[in-house]
């Protein structure tokens, strides 16, 4: 297949676009890295790099109209910095119409979207967190434009899916608690622990379900979840056994915001039924190859979607 990647030099596009070159797709991938790396691709016969915003409608367009992908994989999101409402806006939503328009105008005909678990807001009124739970994306600037942005995916008339997913980790992921903390431990500064719980999903379990969704007819909104989840405190442990350290003193937990969430637990049986997959990587396997990226590649910023709430 010929396939364009928005965001392709992120954590997410980067993993699926060297799995689709090893299979022998035909790949164009689009990053202003501004939270993709340029180490996370690697030169390939079947890969063409642009540098570029999905902002740039023009730009999008041309691409769009010569590359004519039979797939678009919409990976592409701002969430550096989560008061830049400006820039998410721009990027999230108007970005997304972008690639929609020249999707539509080029028949490319099918369009794979990640969406945010935060679109429930972080105080959901079930869990797990069903599929047909009322939308409640006020927390961020990047929940209300990943919202947004979903809601042109479904109006577009074209075949889409919407992953929501849940908090995917592995190596080259740059933003949540783990990056956080390893940076923090090498630095040998002092860390705490928020009293919360979430749902991680390893980054090649993620890539699988998208794989098996690409090879079959599914469209619709879906979750990419493991369907069960940890303490923060226990990702934390698990990232100290990955590095090889003993604390002299016991970690410290605080008490969550009172905005924060509990626990935000995606429900992925539909997932798991329509396509036959599962998440198989136990945490503390994934955790040690993540550490184990960080500790070759190294890490200079880490980002979160929140502010005040994840810091």
């Amino acid at each position: 297949m010929k396939i364009f990647i928005t965001g392709g030099a992120g954590f997410i596009g980067s993993h699926l676009t060297d799995y689709l070159l090893t299979r022998g797709d035909e790949v164009m991938v689009i990053d202003n890295y501004a939270t993709g790396r340029r180490d996370n691709l690697k030169k390939h016969v079947c890969l063409q790099i642009i540098e570029g915003s999905i902002a740039n409608n023009a730009l999008i367009q041309a691409l769009i109209t010569d590359f004519k992908p039979e797939l678009i994989i919409h990976a592409a999101a701002s969430y550096k910095d989560p008061s830049n409402w400006q820039e998410d806006t721009k990027t999230n939503v108007l970005g997304t119409v972008n690639v929609i328009q020249a999707a539509k105008k080029n028949h490319c005909p099918r369009i794979i979207y990640f969406q945010t678990a935060l679109c429930y807001g972080l105080k959901p009124k079930q869990q797990p967190i069903t599929l047909d739970h009322p939308l409640d994306p006020a927390n961020s600037s990047y929940a209300i434009t990943k919202t947004s942005a979903e809601q042109f995916i479904q109006l577009s008339g074209l075949n889409t899916i919407s992953f929501r997913l849940a908090n995917a980790y592995g190596p080259r992921n740059i933003s949540g608690p783990l990056p956080s903390f390893y940076q923090r431990l090498t630095e040998k500064k002092s860390c705490f622990v928020m009293d919360t719980r979430r749902d991680f999903i390893y980054i090649d379990d993620l890539v699988d379900c998208v794989i098996k969704a690409i090879n079959s007819d599914l469209q619709g909104i879906y979750h990419i979840a493991s369907g069960g989840d940890y303490s923060i405190k226990e990702l934390f442990d698990a990232t100290l056994n990955a590095m090889s350290i003993q604390l002299k003193q016991p970690i410290e937990i605080r008490p969550r915001n009172p905005d924060d969430a509990f626990t935000i637990l995606l429900d992925p049986n539909e997932t798991q039924n329509d396509l036959n997959w599962k998440s198989t990587t136990p945490l503390q396997e994934g955790i040690k190859h993540t550490i184990h990226y960080y500790q070759k590649y190294g890490i200079k910023e880490t980002y979160t979607h929140l502010q005040g709430v994840e810091n």
